[in-house]
């Protein structure tokens, strides 16, 4: 036993020297969650508080024109300016970023719907065919060349939803005026609108609800991509104890070298768990203080625990494998951040796995940062049980111990090179 907190004790002072490897794994992620809270949180909250601008030109003054903009000026996601711009003025506006979506309701556009109405009835009910044909009504909407396609498609259907109501409008006003003429003791028959009403609601398999909020995404996210980044440190100091010679004098112990990788685990887990409860903590005391949406632990957060430790041990693994079979600082250095960047792009750190084309799916399942990540979504967000998580923490434990075996086997066969 003593021989092998001795071990322990020379890897503390290896780590405790190490000022800007400590630096490093604690100054950095902190300073990541907090600028990708930010962001993302100020990403939604301009949606929530009706940051689109929108300028418009209405010239109907009727129905049509007048229902586009109530629909928009009650909406959440837009700010509507009233303009007296012409269309050219308020097609520059646009063009120079002072709103982001300028609309031209032409005039007389209510009265052109009102007759295509009236003749689609028309022709619905009579054999010959009229004079009249049904004339289209052209709305003009100009858009930032700046906002993205997934958003300009949105503002098209929802202007598209507006025009179509106002149409089934006038189209009914028109079919009841036609039956009344045709049946006099027709009775007035209105369905009252807004009759169908949506419930949204986050699906949980438990009654307490946690809305999710950029905290629960950053926090545990950059905590994942904070324990991995431990590979580096753990490989580079693996790299100096055979360059500096205290390698071989660990052999003249009498301790095996599994015992050795042992006391290295430990106190870099110890590390882990001190990133783990630095980060979470400030999501859920200090980053309400601040202004930004505070962590919920969910009903079972104790799974954190043991989810930690599992992709704990899963990073110090790889590390330690890495530290193997690389022979310098430079490899260890690009080898280390290069796979952790990997991990973590492909486990959805940067872009959610749903984003990613079908290929970037599959491939995701295999990234030990992805079990971790959604070992702690399951917990943080779906209010998952140990039966949920398991699973995650299994892989972890799986990809820690064929990693570790790797380096035994590794380095059994140079051992016996060296022998031979």
């Amino acid at each position: 036993m003593k021989r092998f907190t001795t071990l322990l004790y020379k890897d503390y002072l290896l780590l405790i020297r190490d000022v800007a490897g400590l630096c490093l794994m604690f100054v950095m992620p902190v300073a990541l969650v907090f600028l990708m809270t930010f962001l993302q949180n100020d990403i939604i909250g301009r949606i929530n508080e009706s940051e689109i601008s929108v300028v418009m030109l209405n010239k109907d003054n009727d129905v049509l024109g007048n229902s586009i903009e109530k629909q928009i000026d009650s909406s959440e996601s837009f700010i509507l300016t009233k303009t007296e711009y012409n269309e050219d003025e308020l097609r520059l506006a646009v063009a120079r970023g002072d709103y982001m979506v300028g609309i031209v309701v032409p005039q007389d556009v209510s009265e052109a719907v009102r007759q295509n109405a009236k003749y689609a009835v028309q022709r619905g009910f009579m054999e010959e065919e009229l004079e009249d044909s049904i004339v289209p009504v052209v709305i003009q909407i100009y858009i930032d060349p700046t906002i993205r396609a997934s958003f300009r498609n949105t503002l098209i259907n929802a202007m598209n939803e507006y025009a179509a109501k106002t149409e089934r409008d006038f189209l009914l006003h028109e079919l009841l005026s036609t039956f009344s003429r045709i049946v006099p003791f027709m009775p007035n028959i209105q369905l009252d609108a807004n009759q169908v009403y949506f419930d949204v609601q986050y699906a949980l398999k438990h009654e307490k609800t946690i809305i999710p909020n950029a905290a629960q995404h950053n926090v545990p996210a950059w905590t994942l991509f904070a324990i991995f980044f431990i590979t580096l440190p753990l490989s580079v100091n693996l790299i100096n104890q055979r360059k500096d010679g205290s390698f071989t004098r660990l052999l003249t112990m009498p301790c095996s070298y599994f015992q050795y990788l042992l006391s290295i685990s430990i106190v870099f887990l110890m590390i882990c768990l001190l990133q783990f409860s630095l980060i979470f903590a400030l999501g859920m005391y200090l980053f309400p203080q601040i202004g930004l949406p505070q962590l919920m632990l969910g009903t079972n957060a104790w799974l954190l625990l043991p989810m930690c430790i599992c992709s704990s041990f899963a990073a110090i693994g790889f590390g330690i494998l890495v530290g193997k079979i690389t022979t310098d600082h430079q490899q260890a250095v690009v080898l280390s951040a290069l796979s952790v960047v990997i991990f973590a792009a492909v486990g959805g750190i940067w872009v959610p796995v749903f984003a990613m084309p079908e290929i970037m799916k599959t491939i995701s399942q295999i990234s030990p940062i992805n079990w971790g990540l959604n070992g702690f979504y399951d917990i943080l967000i779906r209010n998952g049980t140990f039966i949920d998580v398991l699973p995650k923490c299994l892989y972890s434990l799986c990809f820690a111990f064929i990693c570790v075996v790797s380096a035994l086997l590794y380095h059994r066969k140079k051992s016996d090179v060296i022998l031979s």
